[in-house]
């Protein structure tokens, strides 16, 4: 098989929760989670790149099709062992221990994922965890999200979003300009809604203690734009300053989107931290 060729696989969680990862590359596996609104595809370029010496593991977490949407209110815990199943599928296939990579969302999942110290585990590497947008204050938050989903209301849950991301409102200005009259396609913009409702979910339950993450024990990678907007940098540089050990890189000029605008700087930073791991 080539190594760009891509395999969709099932790979079932231990509450029976039916998750489809797509795997391409050969080497030693990476595991690659996405953040809110993403899926399958929310990796890709940074996969391709690095297919060639690795290989790629990206699931669609629960709640994204194609993977099973939860029939009840999400939680980390419940994406926690999504998550660990994935890492045990990888390890199990390679016989060789995993790199864990989490952006946005997937970020916050991965340290959850990595501060239960999973068996197989190499390293964790994070980008830009929205580890202030948790607790009580989202609540409200969800509660209008779920009323504009309930009424199938985009404007509506784009603000709520907005808060919840604390977006800056000439970025918001920026991407409204970008897009222009185009419309978004409604069977994926309904498929990325109700993955949202349940990241809010889980967000709602979830706490912003940075200091849990002190026992994570897995060589770890934190990442960031120089460009995003606050309180991003500033919780990316207390997270970095509570792990133990963790490297920490700022990429000048990038902002949250870096996996989608600089995917080659992305996988570059990745493919050299994974080298040092190794040596």
């Amino acid at each position: 098989m080539n190594i760009h060729d891509t395999h969709d696989q099932y790979v079932r969680s231990a509450g029976g929760t039916r998750l489809v990862v797509r795997r391409l590359g050969a080497g030693d596996p990476v595991v690659l989670v996405h953040g809110s609104g993403g899926g399958l595809h929310s990796w890709a370029t940074v996969a391709e790149q690095l297919a060639d010496g690795y290989q790629l593991w990206l699931p669609a977490r629960r709640g994204y099709g194609p993977s099973d949407v939860p029939p009840a209110v999400k939680s980390f815990a419940d994406e926690t062992a999504d998550l660990i199943a994935v890492i045990e599928a990888a390890r199990g296939s390679s016989g060789k221990p995993v790199h864990l990579v989490g952006a946005s969302y997937g970020a916050t999942l991965a340290l959850h994922a990595a501060s239960t110290g999973p068996r197989g585990l190499r390293s964790l590497a994070v980008f830009e965890a929205p580890l202030f947008a948790a607790g009580p204050e989202i609540g409200p938050l969800l509660d209008r999200y779920r009323s504009a989903f309930e009424r199938d209301d985009a404007r509506a849950m784009a603000a709520v979003l907005n808060e919840v991301t604390r977006v800056p409102a000439e970025v918001v200005a920026a991407f409204a300009a970008a897009a222009g009259d185009r419309t978004p396609d409604p069977v994926e913009a309904r498929r990325s809604a109700i993955g949202w409702l349940h990241d809010l979910e889980a967000l709602a339950g979830d706490g912003t203690d940075l200091t849990r993450w002190a026992r994570i024990a897995v060589p770890t990678l934190v990442m960031q734009g120089a460009d995003t907007w606050e309180p991003m940098p500033t919780t990316m540089n207390n997270l970095a300053a509570t792990i133990p050990g963790a490297r920490q890189i700022i990429w000048p000029g990038q902002s949250h989107f870096a996996t989608m605008t600089a995917p080659t700087l992305v996988a570059d930073t990745l493919r050299r931290f994974f080298a040092e791991v190794a040596a």
